[in-house]
Formats: structure tokens, sequence, C-alpha cells
């Protein structure tokens, strides 16, 4: 009897195999991905020179040195993306998007922010999906890129004004906003701060700032993100423990308990709607160029490639997700959240039965844990993701997949058209 137990079991077991493996041909079969157009946030860095300066000064003591310079990719960093990396080029072979071997110049155009750590990033995504092919990673010349660092341009800058009286507007009572959020200041200031000291800073009321520049701020709370931010990718880096807030974070449930002000900064920042589309609309559109090439005869210069990877910043994302009305909590994380080497991902898909065309629209990154332990991307450690989705959509085995014509009006109704220039992709 226990004998044919087992087999009845394992009967069961292969021919549930069976039909989950037709039912993924058929999804297969019924939708064909046709293009990705990939926004990637760099990996793992240390704090940058700036950050740093203010951390210590409100802590009044020296954070950590890390092996690599402030501000660059690490080497955790670098493996870490190429996990993921790798797990991205497999899934589009076995999806039909990419074939065996190196990539040919239609399959995969990556292009980079200027910064060492963007750039370095971009390398480590391509290492990861295409080994050993040596993929170009493009840039334009000089510091600024004008779909990345958009403070740099006219068409993209922010006037003073508007920016300060839309901040102040997204704030509303911002003494409230401090109360709500103090277990958050309470934890970080007992990993931080040295015994002996009060840590004045702390206490100090928030203050919404503007530079000469125009460029807003929340006084107080920036620099406290700033450590959250620090303390994060020092979790992530693994960091040995007494080299990260001096021992006194053991866990990664400490890091999101304090990762609320990384999304209060984050709120009274680049998700502000004005700054986002003065500052995100030139990516957005250019993002929403790339996944209608080769559909639309359009006169634009976007790479019609299968892939189109661009890698830059964190606030990159942010004002761009702010003008999809698109937002995540990802396990582990805070609402928002956009963990080192993360991504915002527009798939392009075809029902081969009647043609239709249909977005994915996902972001994705990897816990805590598994950025800190190195783990492999895999089916036992997948990627974290949540989709964007509106009425109309349809659930699918390849995803939630949204008519195309009205996913992409809805992505790009908040778009500045004013604040779009003509972009070049170098190389291409």
């Amino acid at each position: 009897m226990m004998l044919r137990r087992h087999q009845v079991a394992a009967r069961l077991l292969i021919a549930g195999a069976l039909w989950s493996g037709v039912m993924q041909a058929h999804a297969e079969a019924q939708y064909q991905l046709e293009k990705v157009v990939e926004l990637s946030r760099h990996g793992i860095r240390p704090p940058t020179p700036g950050n740093r300066k203010d951390i210590e000064a409100a802590t009044q003591r020296p954070w950590t040195r890390w092996t690599t310079h402030d501000g660059e990719l690490t080497g955790h960093g670098y493996a870490a993306v190429v996990n993921k990396g790798r797990w991205e080029g497999d899934r589009y072979r076995q999806l039909g998007l990419l074939t065996a071997g190196c990539p040919q110049p239609q399959d995969i155009y990556v292009r980079a922010s200027p910064l060492q750590r963007t750039r370095a990033t971009a390398e480590a995504l391509v290492d990861g999906a295409f080994p050993g092919c040596g993929v170009a990673v493009h840039r334009v010349e000089g510091e600024d890129d004008p779909l990345f660092q958009t403070e740099a341009f006219a068409a993209t800058n922010t006037d003073p004004a508007r920016q300060l009286a839309a901040v102040k507007q997204t704030a509303g009572d911002l003494a409230a906003r401090q109360r709500a959020l103090q277990p958050a200041v309470n934890a970080l200031k007992t990993a931080v701060c040295p015994p002996a000291a009060d840590c004045a800073f702390f206490d100090k009321p928030w203050q919404i700032k503007q530079g000469k520049s125009g460029k807003t701020s929340v006084e107080g709370l920036s620099v406290l993100a700033n450590m959250v931010e620090t303390l994060r990718l020092g979790w992530s880096e693994n960091l040995p423990l007494s080299q990260l807030a001096w021992g006194n974070i053991t866990a990664s449930a400490q890091i999101t308990a304090v990762l609320p002000l990384l999304t209060a900064n984050y709120d009274l920042g680049n998700d502000v709607l004005y700054t986002a589309q003065k500052r995100g609309s030139i990516l957005l559109n250019a993002m929403i160029q790339g996944v209608e090439q080769g559909i639309n005869n359009t006169a634009d210069a976007t790479p019609d490639t299968k892939w189109l990877l661009l890698v830059a910043h964190d606030t990159n994302i942010a004002m761009v997700r702010t003008l999809m009305n698109f937002s995540w909590t990802l396990t582990g994380y805070t609402r928002g959240n956009i963990p080192p080497g993360s991504s915002l991902v527009f798939e392009r898909w075809r029902d081969t039965s009647s043609g239709e065309r249909f977005l994915r629209v996902y972001f994705q990154g990897q816990s805590l844990n598994d950025l800190r332990n190195l783990q492999a991307v895999d089916q036992t450690h997948p990627l974290l993701n949540e989709e964007w989705r509106q009425s109309g959509c349809r659930i699918t085995d390849v995803g939630t997949l949204c008519p195309m014509k009205a996913a992409l009006r809805a992505l790009s109704n908040r778009l500045d058209h004013s604040a779009i220039t003509p972009v070049s992709y170098p190389a291409f």
C-alpha cells in the first residue's frame, strides 16, 4: 500500500510537471516577447564624498572607509549586478528574444550615465548576460548627459519659484511628517550616534531650503536619508558588522526600520510632480520611443534594438516612476524604495494569433540579504518585482499584459513636452 501511494504521488508529480510545461509552451506560443526597454540603477557604492562630509558632521564621528573610492561601484556590487544580468540574459534567450552566443548589433544597445558607478554597472550587466562578448557600453562625451544629468540643461531645469511652491505643497505640515517618522529617527540615532554625544542634529526641526541654483532640499531629513542609504549600501556590500554602524546593526530588519526616512526624502525630492515633469520627461519619452521603435515610422534616433538598456541613478528612476504614477513596495523595503542594481522594465509582447501588442511594465530588484550574500538569481531566489497595471490589463502566464496603445497613453499623459529635446545615441 505504501509503495502504491508513492507511485501515485510520483505520477501526479510527473503529470504536474508536464502540465506546467504544456502551459508554459502555450504561453510562449500565444505571446511573443518583441522588445525590452530597461532603466537600471547603478550597483552598490560607498557614500559619495559630499554625503560622507554631511553624515560625519551630523554624527560627530568618521564613518567606515570602504576599499573602493567614495561614490564608485564596488567589486561586490559588480558581482551582484553580474548575477542579475546573467539571469536576464538567460530569461530573454528562453523567451526567444535573444539567440545563443554573443549578440548582434541589433540585439542590444547600452547607454550609461557618464559616472564611473553607472558605466561599471552597465559593464557588469552585459558581462552577466553575454559573458566574454565584450558588449559595448556607450556614453556621451563629457560629464553631462541630457537623459540623466538634467540639471545641466536649460530645457530640463526647473523654475526656482515653481519648484519651491511645489515642494511646499507636497510637504504640507512638515512638522507633522517629522513627528510621524520619529520612530525611524530614533532607531537611526541609536545606531549611529556615539554614546557620549547628544547628536542634537537628530532633534532639529526639518526645514525646506532652496540653494542659489534653485535646487530644494529638506534640511535635516536629507542628511538622515543619506545616512540610511549609506547603511543600506553597507549592508548590501556585506561589510563586517563591526564596520556597519559600529556593530549596532546586525539584521536586515534594522535596515528596513529606518528606510521610511529615505522614502520621505524621495517624496519631497525627485517624486514631486513638477520636478519630475521638468527633469524626467525626456527620459520617460525616450523609453516610450524605445518600446515603440520598429512598429511606428518614427523619425527619432532611438536605437531599434531588441534590448535597450539605460543605466543611471535612483533619482532618474524616481522621476520616471512619478510621471508614470507607479509605486511599489518590495518585500523587506519600504514604499518606492530603489535598491542598488534594481530596474524599471518595459516589455513589448505580441499576441501571435491576433497580432495585438501589449506592454508589461514592472520594477524589479534583489532583496537586502540576497545582495549581501551575493545570491545567484534563480527560481529559488527570484528577483522581487511588482507590476504596473491599469483597467483593461489581462493576467497571463507571462505576466500582466496591458493593451499597448492604452498603456502608452496612460504612461505619457503627464509628460511636459516643453522639457523634451531631441536625443542622440552615440555610436549607433
